[in-house]
């Protein structure tokens, strides 16, 4: 496939550009395949990428019911980060973030990472005290973090709102200097391109129906396309792992929920980093076109919907004036919605299930995108030796039985704090 590089664009000014290959193929399912990855987005297309890459196991097939960048690798606020307490988090998120950086390359594939920071906002002393604790922990850790005061944070992100009148004064905030933004659709096609160059077989538009199961195994994948013979099966659908768990006969400790997202017309350069304001549940940050991305809280109930409603549009809108008041006069451009798995604990599932030869991604609540490289190579190597990732065993779904939930202050909301 043809590489990209300033030679070989260099070399279609004199072609026409019609010299480049598709960036992946539109393959047949063939009648059986080594793994079987259910779901195309950003963590099935890494698992397969690493998969091929990293285990030398190319006859893989990837099932995506719609198509490449259209789940919820297509909707969320792009921020990357990997500022968590518990060693049971803050490693696997840091491999998340080295992966990240070193992604553009490996993939020969641009997927715009930007490390312009991500400030967590303080609005109380107790909520400061909770912040030193965590920079601390990530600090021991080897992970980047600075504490800021109230003047440091007034220097670094000027245009916040710091008037004694405002609801939720600014005491200072959390500062994780090489987190930052991804482009996300651009991660699902450099993926796709990296694991199609390695033989993997990415299906558009084939919907997994149900499975076939000897005993205790998984023989064969139904689909809208046929029945497909898979020697290991592995569940990648964000924001429908439950369904497709049940085809499996298991149930799994998640519910899912809609959450979403808003971007505003393009402006000149206004916020060069990701702010978070814990009080009221929002983040922003500013896109290379010049957009105001905002994401707010989730719809208090469960749902597989896709679609926007009023309360959630004026929660998220309340709570950018109330720290940013200079955007009263923007207007929004656009909205969305994807699908949340939420585990009890907030943390997500990763590894081995009661099933022989069925493996489990999901249930990630708001981290999914950041996570997405070392989701995928973590599941992928689970997959190729039939045991848990070190870096993924605190995410094992056994801990619901044997009650080791990860208490995490970093990752943000949980089912029980709707």
């Amino acid at each position: 496939m043809t590489q990209y590089n300033l030679f070989n664009v260099i070399r279609g000014a004199f072609t026409r550009q019609t010299h480049w290959e598709r960036a992946w193929r539109d393959p047949e399912p063939k009648k059986h395949y080594d793994v079987v990855i259910v779901g195309g987005g950003g963590h099935g297309l890494a698992t397969a990428f690493y998969l091929a890459k990293n285990h030398g196991i190319t006859n893989v097939a990837v099932l995506e019911r719609g198509y490449l960048g259209g789940g919820n690798v297509g909707r969320n606020t792009v921020t990357v980060r990997s500022n968590y307490l518990l060693e049971g988090n803050h490693h696997f998120y840091e491999h998340s973030l080295k992966l990240w950086e070193g992604l553009s390359r490996e993939l020969n594939y641009n997927v715009m990472f930007s490390q312009r920071g991500v400030l967590n906002l303080a609005h109380s002393d107790a909520q400061m005290d909770a912040f030193a604790r965590r920079g601390n922990a990530m600090r021991l850790a080897g992970i980047d973090s600075d504490l800021l005061s109230r003047e440091e944070v007034m220097k670094f992100c000027p245009d916040l709102d710091y008037s004694d009148e405002t609801r939720f004064p600014i005491y200072g905030g959390l500062l994780q200097p090489r987190a930052g933004t991804a482009r996300h659709d651009a991660v699902a096609w450099g993926y796709a391109r990296g694991a199609d160059m390695r033989g993997v077989d990415i299906i558009q538009g084939c919907e997994v129906t149900g499975f076939e199961k000897t005993g205790n195994r998984i023989t064969g994948v139904k689909t809208t396309r046929g029945t497909i013979g898979a020697g290991q099966v592995a569940n990648c659908t964000a924001g429908h792992t439950t369904q497709i768990a049940a085809m499996a006969g298991l149930r799994v400790p998640i519910e899912s929920h809609l959450l979403q997202a808003f971007v505003s017309e393009p402006v000149k350069p206004h916020l060069d980093t990701v702010v978070t304001f814990g009080a009221g549940h929002f983040y922003m940050n500013q896109s290379d076109k010049g957009g105001m991305v905002f994401g707010g809280d989730l719809d208090g109930y469960n749902s597989f919907a896709q679609r926007g409603n009023m309360p959630v549009v004026e929660h998220v809108v309340a709570c950018a004036l109330t720290v940013m008041p200079n955007l009263g006069r923007l207007r929004l451009l656009r909205h969305w919605g994807g699908i949340m798995d939420m585990t009890m604990d907030g943390s997500p599932i990763i590894g081995k299930t009661p099933v022989d030869n069925f493996y489990i991604n999901g249930g990630w609540c708001y981290g999914g995108f950041k996570a997405i490289p070392a989701g995928g190579w973590v599941m992928a190597d689970t997959i190729a030796h039939d045991r848990p990732h070190k870096l993924a065993e605190a995410f094992a779904l056994d801990r619901f039985e044997r009650g080791a939930l990860l208490d995490e202050g970093g990752k943000g909301p949980v089912p029980n704090l709707h």
